[in-house]
């Protein structure tokens, strides 16, 4: 079965002036469809670094990296845009919902951006709500909701045009264990419910306990780095180690 997100020794050098900085070195490792992989490491460690990468926020110095069977390395602008729009849902730690909009409009909106039309699944979006316990919040603006509420409706938003992968980077950063536990639950239930791929960075020992596999980060290299297998993405997309990617 063909992994979801293929890292094949992803490097990435931030430069400030002759000053260089290296925030990701050769990390290499595969996820597979549904998986739920936790990624953990103290500040600094280049989780984050990973996560933008992943999610096509930024571009790696050097490395290939596969998307849902797209190579991101063959993709411009617009179109690794287009991609993160219809293939990766974001869980930040900060909860980033639209003040002035209800918990449902912030849901629309984020729908309507990803798949361009304010046409929506109702059964799905019901299914969506009840999941995630906010079916009764749904016409209240993020200040008439708890932190917990507030960060489930995120995660709502995250998974309304179905993408093929959640990027969770602190989930629970801003939330008190009792809310932290809830929101996990919610996150891990979804997973497993909707099938979707999960990657949640956490310096959390327990939250990442929750995941399938932990990966553990330190300086930039993962430290459960593994042997990269082309095989699965197929004879056409056979990458070049170490290839540094343009742009």
């Amino acid at each position: 079965m063909q992994p979801v997100i293929v890292a094949d020794h992803l490097g990435k050098v931030y430069r400030a002036g002759k000053v260089e900085v290296a925030a990701l070195r050769d990390v290499s490792f595969t996820v597979g469809p549904g998986e739920f992989v936790s990624i953990v490491g103290p500040s600094g460690s280049g989780k984050s670094t990973l996560f933008y990468n992943i999610g096509g926020l930024t571009r790696p110095s050097s490395g290939r990296l596969w998307i849902d069977g797209v190579d991101f390395a063959t993709l411009n602008d617009s179109q690794r845009t287009k991609l993160r729009k219809q293939k990766i849902g974001f869980v930040f730690q900060k909860f980033n919902l639209l003040p002035t909009l209800s918990a449902m409009d912030n849901i629309l909106l984020a729908h309507e951006i990803a798949c361009g039309t304010a046409t929506l699944d109702q059964s799905y979006f019901e299914h969506l709500s009840n999941l995630l316990g906010i079916r009764d919040r749904l016409h209240h603006r993020p200040s008439e909701l708890s932190g917990g509420e507030q960060q489930r409706v995120a995660i709502a938003r995250a998974l309304i045009a179905r993408p093929a992968i959640v990027l969770a980077d602190e989930p629970t950063g801003n939330l008190d264990s009792k809310n932290s536990d809830a929101v996990l639950a919610v996150l891990r239930r979804s997973n497993q419910e909707l099938k979707q791929t999960v990657m949640m960075i956490t310096h959390n020992p327990e939250a990442a306990a929750i995941g399938d596999r932990i990966l553990h980060m330190r300086d930039g290299e993962m430290l459960d780095a593994e042997p990269f297998d082309p095989e699965p993405l197929g004879a056409n997309r056979v990458p070049h180690p170490g290839r540094a990617v343009r742009g």
